[in-house]
């Protein structure tokens, strides 16, 4: 029989799909008229999050949101009131983002539901937006604990997040898998608790010593 008594998982990317985040801030700033000159607008779409400090976590939502989207609006260059528009870009973004539930992700989560096996979100997005996402998407009510960023005040791969919601679920380590697709904030944080990764990786793309799947479904066989 096995031991495996819950299974976690990583929500962007891994149980559902959006546009590319620079589509999303660039399709809101066009609807209000502020238009980004293409050589700001392309590959070198500002990534800021690693320059957001730990402690930046523990701010209310839309306080945070509000200091992340002033600093990409000054690298994209705009003018103008930006806090005002930094949180018409925080207000708008899941109008804009194109949610989508991956194919395999509703029949995976039945699968575990019949086992009886616990199933949770460990997100680096707020609460809110976790909420909001799974709203759009039909999947509220699919998860036995939701843990946001803003529950421990530090984003994956922090230890502390995947603990926590190890203790919520009342689990050890070596009970859990946690499925992700970002190798370095989702495999090696929650290995580095004693958890089981797997890596989603449906496009073949990732490089590395990983444990893989490249469709949900497939996770079932580790159980």
């Amino acid at each position: 029989m096995s031991r495996i008594k819950a299974v976690l998982f990583d929500l962007g990317g891994t149980l559902i799909k959006t546009d590319p985040v620079p589509e999303i801030f660039l399709k809101i700033l066009r609807k209000h008229g502020i238009h980004i000159p293409r050589d700001k607008a392309g590959e070198d779409f500002p990534e800021l999050m690693k320059e957001m400090s730990a402690e930046s976590f523990k701010l209310p939502y839309k306080v945070f949101w509000r200091i992340y989207n002033v600093k990409v609006l000054k690298r994209l260059g705009v003018k103008g009131d930006l806090e005002k528009i930094a949180d018409i870009v925080t207000d708008e973004w899941w109008d804009n983002a194109n949610l989508e539930v991956y194919e395999d992700a509703e029949e995976t989560l039945e699968a575990l539901r019949q086992r009886k096996i616990s199933v949770g979100i460990v997100s680096n997005g707020f609460q809110k937006d976790i909420r909001e996402v799974l709203s759009r998407t039909g999947l509220e009510g699919a998860f036995s604990i939701i843990v946001g960023v803003d529950d421990v005040g530090k984003p994956k791969p922090h230890r502390e997040i995947f603990l926590y919601a190890l203790e919520m679920l009342k689990v050890e380590p070596y009970e859990a898998i946690f499925v992700g697709d970002d190798p370095h904030a989702d495999y090696e944080g929650a290995e580095s608790v004693g958890m089981k990764p797997l890596l989603i990786d449906r496009k073949n793309i990732v490089q590395g010593d990983y444990r893989k799947i490249r469709d949900l479904r497939e996770l079932i066989s580790y159980l």
